[in-house]
């Protein structure tokens, strides 16, 4: 079968969330069909970057585009039924090359990754898939709890205008899909029903293996793009009412951030006593294998934490907020530890540090969960059924009609 992978960011290399998420559906659709992938690059470096997909797909094109003319799009939207997210991600000559190859008949199903470019197939006659990933119409809802006026109204907008979007795709599409029964939750309180479906992210445990080296017994780390609204004000908010705390109980106890671009604010962490901010890093696997534990103290999360996963894999102990432990199939108290409060943080942190044994225990299990519930291939597993159901529904199956392999 001829599949057209849309994605809002170019999914190679597969370096976080939905990235992560978009290159292994293509790496697997495309063991059995012939996947071309079509997705924006905001850079050379990024456009060069991309080339790597080449080795996982029939065929890739890759649409530069302008940061400052996507800022633009935004603002000329502002005051219409547009939503920003959808004016970031657009690309004209995405829009027309998309056109062009269904006008041809060029593709028998589509994939899109994302509502943000939902629109360049939502009235195609071919059937199609769109995978939320996660409901983001909620997540810029949940902003405006964390943002002063004018920024929350701008926040609460952009959330009603993509809640209206995906309420349209979801109409237009044979399937929806998101990553958590949770999110699939939330798909069906904003009414959208039919051809709803969900599959688990997964982790590569060959990728994020367990390390040999000793672990330092008094390092905790936090893993994240610092940048993003979420990570950085959950680093700010433990910093601010945990880490003294922790600090007092726990003299010796240092905490690494680890991700790129950290803001001023997360910046500024680092000069906090025992506190470092790394920036970029080329590897995080040596920074989470050398800690105790990793922490994931998330105020606002949707969908898998994919930093929540990929510490398990390592079979590093996580101890999490309940929203990040919520995407994860896993037992709290058993896979993972969860903290909901200050003295929470405190005292879980420090009964971790407190007994090797417990902290052995956590990073079994952990990894154990992650080998039988997280795995690629079972979330493919489940990802196969779903299309499958796309094309039965889409049209009857007639003699010599196309079906998945």
């Amino acid at each position: 079968m001829r599949i057209l992978f849309l994605a809002h960011r170019f999914p190679y290399p597969p370096t976080f969330g939905s990235k992560v998420r978009a290159f292994n559906m293509i790496r697997h659709l495309a063991q059995t069909h012939e996947v071309t992938v079509m997705a924006p690059v905001r850079s050379a470096a990024e456009a060069q970057q991309a080339r790597g997909i080449a080795a996982h797909c029939a065929a890739y094109r890759a649409f530069p585009v302008s940061g400052w003319l996507q800022l633009a799009k935004v603002g000329l939207t502002l005051a219409t039924p547009v939503s920003a997210s959808e004016a970031y991600f657009h690309s004209g000559a995405m829009t027309a090359a998309v056109a062009r190859a269904l006008a041809a008949g060029r593709f028998d199903f589509a994939v899109v990754h994302c509502s943000s470019v939902g629109r360049l197939v939502e009235d195609a006659p071919l059937p199609k898939l769109i995978d939320f990933c996660d409901v983001d119409s909620r997540k810029w809802l949940d902003y405006t709890a964390f943002k002063p006026l004018p920024l929350s109204a701008g926040y609460r907008w952009e959330g009603w205008r993509l809640t209206a979007a995906e309420r349209r795709l979801a109409r237009k599409f044979d399937a929806v899909t998101v990553a958590t029964a949770g999110e699939l939750a939330t798909l069906r309180e904003l009414g959208m029903h039919a051809h709803a479906d969900w599959f688990a992210n997964g982790v590569d445990s060959d990728y994020f293996t367990p390390g040999s080296e000793p672990y330092e017994p008094a390092t905790i780390s936090f893993v994240g793009r610092m940048d993003y609204f979420p990570n950085e004000r959950c680093m700010v908010d433990f910093c601010r009412d945990v880490w003294p705390r922790l600090r007092a109980r726990l003299a010796h106890c240092r905490l690494q951030i680890v991700g790129a671009a950290p803001t001023a604010a997360v910046r500024a962490l680092g000069r906090i006593d025992g506190v470092t901010v790394t920036g970029a890093v080329a590897d995080v696997r040596p920074y989470v294998r050398g800690s105790l534990l990793t922490i994931a103290p998330l105020a606002i999360a949707r969908g898998t934490q994919n930093k929540v996963l990929e510490s398990m894999a390592m079979a590093v102990p996580v101890v999490a907020s309940p929203l990040a432990a919520a995407g994860v199939e896993a037992e709290p108290g058993v896979h993972l530890r969860v903290a909901r409060s200050a003295d929470e943080w405190v005292n879980e942190i420090a009964a971790i540090a407190g007994d090797r044994q417990r902290r052995a225990q956590l990073a079994a299990a952990g990894r154990a969960r992650v080998l039988s519930h997280h795995a690629w291939p079972r979330a493919m597993q489940r990802f196969d059924a779903i299309l499958e159901r796309c094309l039965a529904t889409h049209a009857p199956r007639a003699p010599g009609a196309v079906q998945m392999a």
